[in-house]
């Protein structure tokens, strides 16, 4: 490819950030616009009185898929950051007082597995095997390659009925494991990336063997020194990043693409676009004035969108070393509070928490002898329960603290030294993300793959679609994987 080839990618997100990179590789003069004043995306840094919160993904479950980025661009990722092994993987745990310590030991497993039904150690074999195939099949082969034509989507068909994909992930699991408590261990991953266990397609579970293949880390510096390093390995290569960059439209001129326009007025000309904004927010808002753009913003607003989040952050005077890095605090529900998260019209009475305590792995993130932490609670969207957050907001965040310092974190109000939160009206405002959702469009099995908005524009050719609302979806590993989806058909299409 010739060094005159430009992009402008738009939103420097996981997704952004990682198809930037390895375009300014391969010698196409890169510029990403950010509209916050930090690079991140949804792993944007907030830092209050010492203490420093990762806002948001703290699972980083594919390490290989980084280092690539890295060796890629000639590089060694260890230069850049340093991961730091977790274990155990998450520790869950019920109103009754149970815990499970799901880590990467077999043996720990299994004893764990058979305190609470001696069958399910054989089940959970036979999971694992299934989840591998799921992997090797679905991630593996199909993770990073673009899905353009419904031919492809045809091609995959055999080992997806293979796989059973049409069954949901919840119920793959209850084939194995008959103790319900373990359904739901073994389920809730695919809460991770926006999906309803009871609905999104079983080839999620390759969440599990993704984990049990390359473990759990977290980077040394929270996961914004990762988004550091990769910005410093972009502009080490020449790239430029503009952050305070919010972009009013992508300039179009036919069914091609010329550039991006800032809302200060100012135009980024490029060969070829890339937007890691929210899809909906891309069609609708950035391409508005183009027919592509309006039909486009229709047919996806009739679509399916995944729950958003209710995160609540804060920094306490006391380390709490009774905790895990990642802790799942199942609520009294989970079926039916499941079912109100992805359809009800209001918030539910309980809730089912993840909480992090990254300073357990590394305790740099906040003062000597404090802790930083943040909890989030899956809710509803705002296009199924439109809730003033500004008045349920704070009420939700006292009726978390009570409950976390009632049953995790004894002493944490008189502990609490700053706390703030993030709302559905946060990841709408903030994030332009549509309905608030926190993973963009839901990942059941008519909105996967072929059926997902593609890498590609079908109309204007030299646009592309980059992060959780396209191919293959949300979560690290899958932004990651739509990244080198994406590079490889800008790459292309400019050679």
């Amino acid at each position: 490819m010739n060094a005159s080839n430009t992009a402008v990618v738009v939103g420097a997100g996981f997704g952004g950030l990682a198809l930037a990179i390895r375009l300014q590789a391969q010698g196409v003069q890169t510029t990403l616009l950010e509209k916050r004043d930090k690079p991140g995306g949804r792993a944007y840094v907030y830092e209050d009185e010492g203490f420093v919160f990762d806002a948001g993904p703290t699972v980083i479950t594919d390490p290989s898929a980084l280092e690539e980025l890295f060796t890629a661009a000639g590089r060694r990722m260890a230069d850049y950051v340093e991961l730091l092994p977790v274990s155990p993987f998450y520790r869950l745990c019920w109103e009754d007082g149970s815990h499970f310590d799901y880590a990467n030991d077999q043996e720990a497993l299994d004893r764990q597995i058979h305190a609470r039904n001696p069958a399910d150690v054989a089940g959970y074999r036979r999971f694992l095997a299934y989840s591998q195939a799921v992997f090797a099949e679905g991630y593996l082969k199909l993770g990073a390659v673009p899905f353009l034509s419904f031919r492809d989507m045809i091609s995959a068909g055999p080992q997806l009925a293979r796989l059973q994909a049409w069954r949901s992930v919840y119920g793959i699991v209850s084939r194995f494991i008959q103790d319900e408590q373990l359904r739901q261990a073994f389920s809730f991953h695919s809460l991770l990336v926006g999906g309803n266990p009871f609905a999104t397609s079983s080839i999620y579970t390759l969440i599990h063997a993704l984990e049990r293949q390359w473990g759990v880390w977290f980077p040394r510096g929270g996961t914004g020194a990762l988004v550091r390093g990769l910005v410093e390995l972009f502009e080490d290569l020449g790239g430029r990043i503009e952050l305070n960059a919010p972009v009013a439209a992508i300039e179009t001129q036919g069914t091609r693409v010329t550039g991006v326009r800032l809302d200060d007025g100012r135009l980024f000309k490029a060969d070829a676009v890339a937007s890691n904004a929210d899809v909906v927010h891309t069609y609708a808002h950035l391409l508005g004035a183009h027919p592509r753009g309006a039909a486009q913003a229709d047919a996806l607003r009739k679509k399916r969108f995944s729950n958003s989040l209710f995160v609540l952050y804060f920094g306490l005077d006391h380390h709490h070393d009774q905790l895990r890095h990642h802790t799942v605090c199942f609520g009294p529900r989970y079926r039916e509070l499941i079912t109100e998260i992805f359809g009800g019209n209001a918030l539910a009475d309980d809730f089912s928490l993840y909480l992090h305590a990254p300073c357990i792995t590394d305790a740099s993130l906040a003062p000597p002898g404090c802790g930083s932490h943040y909890v989030l609670a899956p809710v509803p969207h705002l296009g199924n329960a439109p809730i003033d957050w500004t008045v349920e907001g704070p009420r939700y965040r006292d009726r978390i603290f009570d409950y976390l310092e009632q049953r995790y974190m004894p002493g944490l109000r008189s502990q609490l030294v700053t706390s703030r939160i993030f709302t559905p009206l946060d990841f709408r405002d903030e994030l332009n993300a549509h309905l608030g959702s926190a993973f963009s469009l839901e990942p059941i099995l008519t909105q996967s793959a072929w059926f997902r908005p593609h890498n590609r524009d079908a109309d204007l050719s030299n646009l592309y679609l980059v992060g959780a609302g396209t191919h293959p979806g949300a979560g690290v590993p899958g932004v990651i994987g739509s990244a080198k989806a994406t590079a490889g058909l800008m790459l292309e299409a400019q050679a």
